[in-house]
């Protein structure tokens, strides 16, 4: 009896440390919020500013942004003003289980394909996007990652026809 008491009892500690283990293991980053660009803590893109208009690289440029995080999507939204004065707000969506997402471009240059994918922790995302432009086929990859609760860092790579560009930036949450 006491031998079957003693099994059952370490059976039950045993459970205690592996399922907050597992389940921990499981939990997923969360980008939600409204992010400002920290310059200071950022590489600049060439010719300096925040790599915002035109020199967005792989559908993010180095603005402010609001991201909203549910079940299996991820939705970024900018907004800038762009050449006219105008603002323009930009929304792409993501899933987060590793499916195709499509997104309209950016100033009606067509459309991009996305795919995002957690690392195996679920402290990562990266999302690999690739678009037509000018007849060419252009990929990038955004790896997302969160430096503390509030702190985001998006390293972007991205193969252009000029070669491939990476840069770093980060961001603070408001």
């Amino acid at each position: 009896m006491k031998n079957r008491l003693f099994g059952i009892m370490a059976f039950a500690v045993m459970i205690a440390f592996i399922i907050p283990a597992s389940a921990s293991g499981q939990a997923k980053a969360n980008f939600a919020g409204t992010w400002a660009y920290n310059a200071s803590k950022s590489d600049q893109p060439p010719g300096g500013g925040q790599g915002g208009g035109g020199g967005m690289r792989g559908g993010f440029g180095g603005g402010d942004f609001v991201a909203k995080q549910e079940a299996n999507l991820l939705t970024v939204e900018r907004t800038r003003t762009g050449q006219d004065g105008q603002t323009v707000t930009t929304t792409m969506k993501y899933t987060l289980d590793g499916k195709e997402s499509v997104n309209a471009g950016m100033g009606g240059r067509g459309e991009s394909k996305s795919t995002a994918v957690w690392s195996a922790d679920g402290k990562t995302l990266t999302i690999t996007t690739t678009r037509e432009f000018n007849g060419n086929t252009m990929t990038s990859k955004e790896v997302w990652t969160l430096l503390s609760p509030t702190s985001l860092q998006i390293t972007s790579t991205s193969n252009t026809p000029n070669g491939e560009m990476t840069m770093k930036r980060v961001y603070d949450k408001k």
